[in-house]
């Protein structure tokens, strides 16, 4: 047996220079191998995406809900010693208050449609008339119009039934593959860990470090930032609505909430319908008026559009305002809801791959004397330069 340990720079250069000149050693079978081995591996993965489209969303939110709340789950860990049972704990604690707010949601939707049905002529008359006090609309008429919609608002309800009956079999996937990646995640993610840093040869380590690096910056940075804002906003709505004895404040906060992750089309679509339903059915237009401005101006334009992106870059330590920016406000647009978390993530591992490739020193270089030097401090900055 040959003693690796003895080998001196020169003995490791040539063996990697051997490991370098394989591939034009290879023989025809060897390459057909190769080719072959390629191609199936290919055609299974495309595959396997096919197969988990629909759920791949559901997928990645249980690995990063996991990640945040795998502490939780290590200290009943500690006090229950049986993971299946800290695991369940953990998911329920995360899930009832979600369904719960679901429930109750649902519920004063549900009441409010079946006023707007007991209500429907007086709810039309008051909407036309608004409208025919307007400047441009005097002497018109859309009764018929309004009528329909009024029709359509009130069946609210029992949509929202028909919808989840259209859709229950990927609403039914989409939710165990949640709830069983959640417990994966919880419970076994120090193998799956091991498991890719193992498939990782050892000459990727300054890349791999600098992915980690990023990743976990924008990760942190996008979550607080999001809880951060979106719980402002909704508190903005839900003292806008009881200062202004609005209906279903507490469901309108929390409709606030969710929707308020998309940037630009975010919790407008809530304060502006307020404003108007303050115009037409309380005749309280001062009020609609500082609505839409508190909202447009507080809500839109400084949290959406500025606080979120800057206490994003700040806690990420990665990104800059601008990318962090972008990531946000073109991730939700490409991704959806779960966007907010993919479009940093983007950014900051491009932003990892840039650094590596042009850093001055390779991922392992040869230096004169036939050692290796390491690129991390060329590939990662140290935090307090990263602007």
């Amino acid at each position: 047996m040959t003693d690796r340990s003895a080998e001196g720079p020169g003995d490791r250069r040539r063996v990697e220079r051997r490991v370098s000149q394989r591939v034009a050693d290879l023989t025809l079978p060897e390459f057909r191998r190769i080719i072959l081995t390629s191609l199936l591996f290919a055609v299974v993965l495309s595959l396997f995406l096919w197969m988990v489209r629909v759920v791949v969303i559901a997928a990645i939110l249980a690995v990063i809900v996991g990640a945040y709340v795998r502490p939780l789950y290590l200290w009943f860990l500690e006090r229950v010693k049986r993971p299946v049972v800290a695991a369940l704990i953990t998911i329920l604690i995360v899930v009832v208050p979600v369904l719960a707010a679901i429930a109750y949601s649902y519920a004063e939707l549900s009441s409010a449609a079946s006023y707007i049905a007991d209500h429907e002529a007086e709810i039309v008359a008051r909407i036309d008339a608004a409208i025919r006090r307007l400047p441009f609309f005097r002497g018109e008429t859309f009764t018929e119009q309004i009528r329909d919609f009024v029709s359509s608002t009130s069946l609210y309800g029992a949509r929202i039934v028909d919808t989840l009956q259209e859709t229950i079999v990927e609403v039914t996937v989409s939710a165990a593959i949640f709830l069983f990646t959640l417990g994966y995640i919880l419970t076994d993610a120090e193998t799956v860990v091991a498991y890719i840093r193992s498939k990782l040869p050892p000459r990727y380590s300054e890349l791999v470090t600098a992915l980690e690096h990023n990743v976990e910056g924008v990760l942190y940075g996008a979550i607080y930032a999001t809880l951060v804002t979106q719980t402002i906003k909704s508190l903005v709505i839900f003292a806008m609505n009881v200062a202004f004895a609005v209906p279903l404040a507490a469901v309108l906060a929390l409709l606030s909430f969710v929707i308020g992750f998309f940037p630009i089309v975010g919790s407008w679509s809530v304060y502006v319908p307020v404003a108007i339903w303050l115009a037409i059915f309380r005749e309280a237009y001062l009020s609609s008026v500082l609505v839409l401005v508190i909202g447009f101006l507080g809500n839109t334009l400084f949290i959406s559009m500025y606080l979120r992106p800057k206490l994003a870059a700040e806690k990420s330590r990665v990104l800059n305002f601008y990318w962090m920016f972008i990531g946000l406000v073109t991730g939700v647009y490409t991704f959806g809801i779960v966007g907010i978390l993919l479009g940093p993530i983007v950014i900051g591992l491009l932003k990892a791959v840039f650094d590596t490739v042009t850093a001055q020193t390779s991922w392992r270089l040869l230096d004169a004397d036939g050692g290796t030097a390491s690129a991390t401090s060329d590939v990662l900055p140290a935090a307090s330069d990263v602007t």
